[in-house]
């Protein structure tokens, strides 16, 4: 597609990514694969991932060198720099290429701007599934955002479901220590999503990672958190050591606990809010 045929960015908002990036060339079009020397090409300004991780490119790199680079990288001229290129998607198979020391690689050249390189870039890495979950929702909102998609095109787009891709973006509503917790690997997604809407989503997750909860377990203990009911304020208890035992145990189980003890026996009394709370108490004590 020509640019004197190209149509104008507001004009294709929220009709799917197939409107924003132009048609690639036919596969029998000799021009549309090449080769080129690695030092020519360049990481893109639109790249999703953050840091790679080394093992898996190691891996990659073993990949490549025995069996070369299956895919393409998708690549776009460098505005002002004649004989340089912005890589638009495959970055990661870029740097595994010269770890395998390749001298040069197979790429597709597009005539991309930069919007259109955004949403290739973003749409190349989230199919192939390989962005931690917090690199994964940054990119569903770059997308919705730059091109006024709805998430159930989005999710088309990139061969998810919708409530996928809402779970997804839901991520980004907690806070900033947690997501620094999966970006690192130290937190899976699938734990995350059991803090959204908890009512304190750093303190569970750090619970979570001292005591290595699955998933599961996380679940239990985030359902199992709630705010006191208004005016339920239990007895001051009679000594420290009961007193200290109350906190020990309300904060292992999330719940409000009152131990009433008279010398020779006594009961613990663990309040609980609505069934879900009641729900959640019980799979926790069931996984313990």
């Amino acid at each position: 597609m020509s640019s004197s045929t190209r149509k104008p960015p507001p004009s294709r908002l929220g009709r799917g990514l197939s409107s924003l990036i132009p048609d690639p060339p036919p596969s029998s079009d000799p021009a549309a694969l090449r080769s080129l020397p690695v030092e020519a090409l360049e990481p893109g300004p639109f790249q999703p991932r953050g840091g790679m991780d080394k093992s898996s490119l190691q891996e990659l790199a073993d990949s490549i060198r025995e069996h070369g680079i299956l895919q393409p990288i998708l690549a776009r001229p460098k505005p002002g720099s004649p004989g340089s290129y912005q890589i638009v998607g495959g970055e990661r198979r870029w740097r595994a290429a010269q770890l395998a020391q390749l001298h040069e690689v197979p790429v597709v050249l597009r005539d991309l701007g930069d919007r259109e390189a955004m949403a290739a870039g973003l749409v190349e890495n989230l199919q192939r599934q390989d962005l931690n979950a917090m690199e994964e929702a940054d990119g569903y909102r770059r997308l919705l955002d730059e091109f006024g998609l709805t998430q159930e095109g989005l999710g088309q787009a990139v061969g998810k479901s919708r409530s996928h891709v809402a779970n997804t973006l839901r991520l980004l509503g907690l806070p900033t220590e947690v997501r620094d917790l999966v970006r690192n690997g130290v937190l899976s997604a699938g734990h995350a999503r059991t803090l959204v809407g908890a009512s304190d989503p750093a303190r569970i997750a750090a619970q979570i990672v001292a005591r290595g909860l699955s998933v599961r377990q996380a679940e239990a203990l985030a359902a199992a958190q709630g705010r006191p009911r208004p005016g339920a304020q239990d007895r001051a208890p009679r000594d420290p050591e009961t007193a200290a035992l109350e906190r020990d145990l309300t904060e292992r189980l999330g719940l409000r606990v009152a131990v009433k003890h008279d010398g020779k026996g006594g009961e613990v009394v663990i309040r609980y809010r609505d069934l879900d709370q009641l729900d959640g108490l019980i799979r926790l004590l069931s996984a313990s």
